[in-house]
């Protein structure tokens, strides 16, 4: 029986009972090394990091931390292998590799989707419904093109880069490490990642899951560390392919710092994404997807809602529904089944986001939080919804990264696409109507890279992704995703 200290609070006047996802499956070591050439091996200046539960504030591991001369060590590795066993393989024994790749994460799945949570704060339900089976699936339909290039590329020889360099994020650390590795590995490349120092947990699993899978030494190298690790990776001479995921300031530098050069690079960048509702839509189901747009996720995707526009004759009843909602909305421990909204990544990140709660209320927005009860230790907000905003405001254009919801009203079809595209990103967005003819009209007005329609946050790895604007250049993802790894030859 639950006391009531960790019962889960819901409006109504009733509560779940605990459902705490077991741990007792997991290994994790006190320590980690960097997975170069095939062994995990000390970094170069002996330095380490502690990676952090966000959720309990307590110490996880101990991880390493690359300096320029790990960084460098990788790359030769990479390089060996890319010049050796790799590079002479036959492009269907490569898929094998792959596809074993797949089949492991697959066995392994409640051990990552555990870890994920652990490592990155989001709930359970999101790491092993959404995040695990999708980085299967992309390393499944990558294998299946290794041998078929010459289809993806219809009358063009397509061949290899050579060393890709990988940096991702932490909002989706094994998924974001899988929709790069993999198609890298598909087009014969070798690779050199390097996951975000919050969330480094999952990519080096991943590792083990290489290492298993009977991958030449040097094929993938997994190196974990700070910006300065990151930098390193993508001023290296020996690098031929730049994937990035991250931020747009970021984002630029990597630009400027390849200018230049012969460095091919794909940039997956920051998003402000806009949920258009129509009066014609199902209410009930536009409410449920606004959430699942912004507060399922914590707000932590480039691609989230955070952005609603609402016609002016619905507009009051959609924001009742969704304060409804939202007051239904469990906060709390990631690993707890019941839980809808996890912990922020990082104090660094709280801080962020309570920085632009302030600025929004600052502008004379009106700000609504839910009255969920938050754990006393580790990082978390509560869903939060804005009204009363405009399209100068910064909660309005800017990135928050938090489950943090602007909301703005429109009268016309006209007056919401322009809002749509007042913003300096172009990553995705939605729209809400039963109109299939508006479906098509919106989608073709709208400036941005995805569009969902009558849902959100949907992925397949045969979809290419990517955004406009300063959200980013090239595409991940489909045949797409291929072409960001190949020269294409007459």
């Amino acid at each position: 029986m639950a006391t009531p200290e960790n019962k889960l609070a819901f409006s109504g006047g009733w509560e779940y009972d605990p459902a705490p996802q077991s741990t007792d499956h997991i290994t994790l070591n006190k320590r980690y090394g960097l997975f170069i050439n095939g062994d995990f091996v000390p970094p170069a200046r002996g330095r380490y990091f502690d990676t952090i539960n966000p959720a309990t504030e307590e110490k996880i591991s101990r991880v390493a931390d690359a300096s320029s001369d790990d960084v460098d060590k990788a790359v030769k590795a990479a390089r060996a292998a890319y010049n050796g066993a790799w590079g002479r393989m036959k492009p269907a024994e490569r898929g094998k590799y792959i596809y074993r790749i797949a089949r492991i994460i697959q066995e392994r799945a409640r051990e990552f989707s555990v870890i994920e949570s652990l490592d990155g704060g989001k709930p359970i339900r999101e790491s092993r419904d959404i995040d695990v089976p999708l980085a299967a699936a992309h390393f499944f339909y990558y294998a299946g093109w290794a041998d078929k290039l010459e289809y993806a590329f219809p009358g063009r020889t397509a061949r290899s880069l050579g060393v890709a360099g990988q940096i991702i994020p932490w909002n989706f650390p094994l998924l974001m490490a899988s929709w790069k590795i993999a198609p890298a590995l598909a087009c014969g490349n070798t690779v050199v990642l390097k996951p975000a120092e919050t969330t480094p947990l999952t990519a080096l699993k991943l590792a083990e899951v290489v290492a298993d899978a009977g991958l030449p030494p040097g094929v993938v190298n997994i190196i974990t560390g700070s910006g300065v690790a990151g930098a390193a990776l993508v001023e290296h001479p020996g690098v031929d392919k730049i994937a990035f995921t991250g931020s747009t300031n970021v984002g630029r530098m990597i630009q400027k710092t390849l200018a230049g050069t012969n460095k091919k690079y794909t940039l997956e960048l920051g998003g402000k994404a806009a949920n258009i509702i129509f009066a014609d839509a199902a209410i009930d189901e536009a409410v449920e997807g606004i959430v699942n747009g912004i507060f399922f996720n914590q707000g932590h995707v480039c691609c989230a809602g955070s952005r609603l526009l609402v016609q002016e004759s619905v507009a009051d009843e959609v924001i009742a529904k969704l304060k409804d909602r939202m007051e239904t909305l469990i906060v709390g421990d990631p690993l707890d089944k019941n839980t809808d909204i996890g912990a922020i990544n990082s104090p660094m990140q709280l801080e962020k986001i309570e920085s632009y709660l302030k600025i929004g209320r600052e502008e004379g927005g009106e700000m609504h939080q839910s009255s969920c009860r938050l754990p006393k230790k580790g990082y978390w907000c509560r869903p939060t919804i804005f009204t009363g905003v405009s399209q100068s405001n910064r909660i309005v254009q800017d990135e928050i990264f938090g489950p943090v919801l602007a909301i703005q009203t429109f009268r016309r079809y006209d007056e919401a696409v322009m809002k749509a595209n007042n913003t300096p990103y172009g990553l995705s967005g939605g729209v809400w109507t039963d109109k299939g003819a508006k479906i098509f009209k919106v989608t073709q007005a709208i400036r941005a890279g995805v569009i969902w329609a009558n849902t959100f946050n949907k992925f397949d790895p045969t979809s290419p992704f990517g955004g406009y604007k300063e959200s980013g250049v090239g595409r991940e993802g489909g045949l797409h995703g291929l072409g960001a790894y190949v020269k294409l030859g007459a």
